[in-house]
Order: structure tokens, then sequence, then C-alpha cells
């Protein structure tokens, strides 16, 4: 079979990469649902793999963990870097603001990316990640679609608010994120802006 090349760079056999998208897949339902206490058992009933399956791709829960987290940042800065050569920048960037945002809709795992700090894989796919929302806002800002103070780091932190100003809500309708969403490109625009308060916060 075919090999396939997996975000951490080492290639999987296509199989081996069926049963490791399963897995991935399962375990951000199991999380979503139950926390951080999801089990690695209940994860490898929702795969339909064996348990022993669960630990042949991953020796601990944080190892699976830190490759949900670092799956996450390599598939949006890969949509990040595919946008780079669009004609509108500023509608790149908003294009790119409402798939992470919707996203995030989908599985809300911000609260594993603390459990990921410190993995080193992650901390170099969340970098690169970084890099790739800094282009698309440096073009934008060169473009004039977006205010001159904004920065790659602004957005960044941005990219979750949609999602949590609807937490608020016992039972939103499913698109209503997108109302904070326009809401937060408007405040990104140069026209009629003011001022910030302070200067952006600086990328650890």
């Amino acid at each position: 079979m075919p090999s396939v090349t997996r975000p951490d760079r080492r290639p999987l056999r296509a199989d081996a990469a069926r049963n490791r998208e399963l897995l991935l897949a399962a375990a951000a339902d199991e999380f979503a649902e139950r926390g951080i206490d999801a089990s690695m058992a209940d994860i490898a009933r929702r795969a339909g793999v064996a348990k022993g399956t669960v630990f042949a791709h991953f020796a601990t829960k944080e190892e699976l963990i830190a490759a949900i987290v670092g799956d996450h940042f390599a598939a949006l800065t890969a949509v990040a870097r595919n946008l780079l050569d669009s004609a509108d920048p500023g509608a790149a960037l908003l294009e790119f603001l409402t798939v992470a945002a919707g996203g995030q809709r989908q599985h809300d795992l911000a609260f594993l990316q603390t459990v990921a700090e410190g993995d080193s894989e992650v901390t170099e796919l969340r970098n690169e990640f970084h890099a790739s929302i800094g282009a698309l806002v440096d073009r934008a800002r060169d473009a004039g679609a977006v205010r001159a103070d904004i920065t790659g780091t602004d957005v960044l932190l941005l990219i979750c608010a949609p999602v949590h100003a609807i937490g608020f809500l016992a039972n939103p309708e499913p698109d209503l994120w997108r109302r904070y969403l326009a809401i937060i490109f408007d405040g990104l625009r140069p026209e009629g802006a003011n001022p910030l308060p302070r200067p952006a916060p600086s990328w650890p």
C-alpha cells in the first residue's frame, strides 16, 4: 500500500493512516462530549478499532491529545496558505476566519491545547499556524482591507470569539456564530476605526 505523510512528517502506510484518522476523529468527539476524562477504551469503541490499536498509535492520552491539537493547527495552516494567492486579501482573511470559526463550532476543543502545551511538535505547528495567519493579515493590511494596527496575533486570539460569544445561550441557532464573526470583521476594517488602547500582545 502507498504511504502518506502525517502532520508530524513521519510517513504511515495507508491502512495505518486510516486508523489514525478514525482514532483522531473519534477522540475529538469523545473529548468534546466527555471532557478530558474520556477514556482510551471509549475512543477505541467509537472508532471501531481494538483498544490495542489506539496504543499502537498513541502511547498515552497526552500523546493522543497532542496529535489532535497538532492536526488542527496543521489543517488551518493549510487553509491559510492556500488563501495567500487570493486576488482579494480582505476576502481571503474573512474566508479563513469563517473556516476556522466553523471548525471551532464543530469541536470546541480549546481546552485540549492546555494539555498539549509544551509538546515540541505542537509548538512547532502552532508557530507555523501563527506565521500563516500573520501572512494573511499582512496582505489584508497592505491592501487596506484591515486597519493598520491589526496584527496576526490579534486575529489568532479572535478566532474562537464568535463561538464563545454564543456559548452563553442555551440553544443558539447553528449559524448564529456568523453574526458575531461579521461584527468582529467589521471591527477589523479601517473605516471609522479609533486608536486601540493597548499595543498588540507579543507572540510567545
